[in-house]
């Protein structure tokens, strides 16, 4: 039965057949603004690389020095002989970074998730979702014992009528994306956070992408908007504005503590190596020391979103870096992003079933390393194939 069901999976086979197939694109060059496929220089639109710093020689430099002086791995879990004073060193930073009391780093973003919201809440208690959470969130919800209530995307009516439902002494989890990482909108964090006060919940956001591109110094969307004593916990990643892998939460030491002996999948998983939690301090430091770049990676954002508009594309409520342009069609969706590919323009296709197909988009993300000839290049090909492809018909129809 396995086999059969195996080789009767063919939907990615058919794509390919007919040309279509954006996936697994093979890079052959470093990460940044101008990468190497098959050989081309081809402009990149859809890394997650906000700030730039995959390629910065100070990551380089300290990911080498650890490598010498701890080898390339810990060959073991963090809570057996995997602990670095390395990552001690890294665990103290971030959490005065976001501003918690503590903070515990995984060998991966969606571990953390996974390990942090399957373990926090029992059986009686409560998860409560927003519809439109990343993966991590809701498969650390489903390992939970837990009972998961789901609400539509950032409707606070909708929200405050799950938390009606739930039993007043039981706890009462709220886990939500800072930044939604196809949309690019925002959390309403005060709203959700005056919610759980009301109702005795507590409020965890996963800052996958907030991190490094919101708040003062990239500090993230709590502190965007000055709520971070009021989130109970703060999640991040290292592959994205910290241009590295693994991922972290903060929260108060008791909750740390807790995490470090219940979280199953920090526990019995290798912990992250030496050179990763080297590149993610070096990345900090020059999170703080550097603002401009910060600063770059929002005029970036903001020139890019103006030049789209004009051009005529819907880019729904994003509010960062994260650009939907919504194509509404999944075929053109998938021909838009093989054309781009072919003028040189690299960006990410989003079809059913990950949304609905009258919701497909491409996801075009902005670098503070871009620069404006390149934005601009790239919106101009978008607009030419698009024209091409009748695409605009289709926004005016939704429109």
């Amino acid at each position: 039965m396995l086999k059969q069901k195996m080789q009767a999976y063919d939907l990615p086979q058919r794509v390919m057949e007919m040309g279509f197939y954006p996936f697994f694109r093979v890079i052959e060059s470093e990460q940044d603004t101008v990468v190497k496929i098959g050989g081309k220089d081809v402009l990149m639109f859809g890394s997650n690389s906000y700030l730039g710093l995959t390629n910065h020689n100070a990551l380089k430099e300290a990911s080498k020095n650890a490598i010498d002086k701890y080898g390339s791995g810990c060959a073991g879990s963090r809570f057996l002989n995997g602990t670095l004073d390395l990552h001690l060193e890294l665990e103290e930073k971030l959490a005065r970074f976001v501003g918690k009391e503590g903070a515990l780093v995984f060998s991966t973003g969606f571990q953390v998730n996974l390990g942090v919201i399957s373990s926090i809440p029992g059986r009686h208690d409560y998860i409560i979702i927003d519809e439109l959470d990343h993966a991590c969130i809701i498969d650390g919800a489903r390992l939970a014992f837990a009972k998961v209530l789901k609400y539509k995307h950032n409707d606070m009516a909708s929200l405050e009528k799950i938390l009606q439902k739930c039993e007043p002494d039981k706890i009462k989890l709220i886990a939500v994306d800072g930044v939604f990482s196809m949309e690019g909108d925002l959390a309403k964090l005060p709203k959700i956070i005056a919610l759980a006060k009301k109702y005795k919940g507590n409020v965890m956001v996963d800052d996958a992408h907030g991190l490094g591109v919101m708040g003062h110094l990239g500090k993230g969307t709590a502190d965007h908007f000055g709520v971070t004593d009021d989130v109970d916990l703060i999640m991040g990643t290292f592959s994205k504005s910290l241009a590295s892998i693994g991922g972290f939460i903060a929260a108060d030491n008791d909750t740390i503590n807790y995490l470090k002996h219940n979280a199953r999948s920090l526990i019995f998983s290798a912990s992250i190596a030496p050179g990763n939690a080297a590149a993610v301090i070096a990345a900090l430091d020059l999170m703080e020391s550097e603002p401009e770049r910060l600063q770059k990676l929002w005029d970036n954002t903001h020139y890019a979103l103006k030049l789209l508009k004009e051009a005529g594309f819907d880019t729904g409520h994003t509010e960062t870096p994260i650009i939907p342009i919504y194509i509404r069609d999944d075929y053109k969706t998938f021909a838009l992003t093989k054309e781009l590919l072919e003028h040189g323009i690299f960006v990410n296709p989003v079809v059913s079933p990950a949304v609905a197909s009258t919701s497909s988009l491409i996801r075009y993300s902005l670098m503070a390393t871009h620069t404006k000839a390149q934005i601009e290049e790239s919106v101009e090909k978008i607009s030419m194939i698009a024209r091409k492809l009748e695409i605009f018909d289709l926004i005016k129809e939704h429109a």
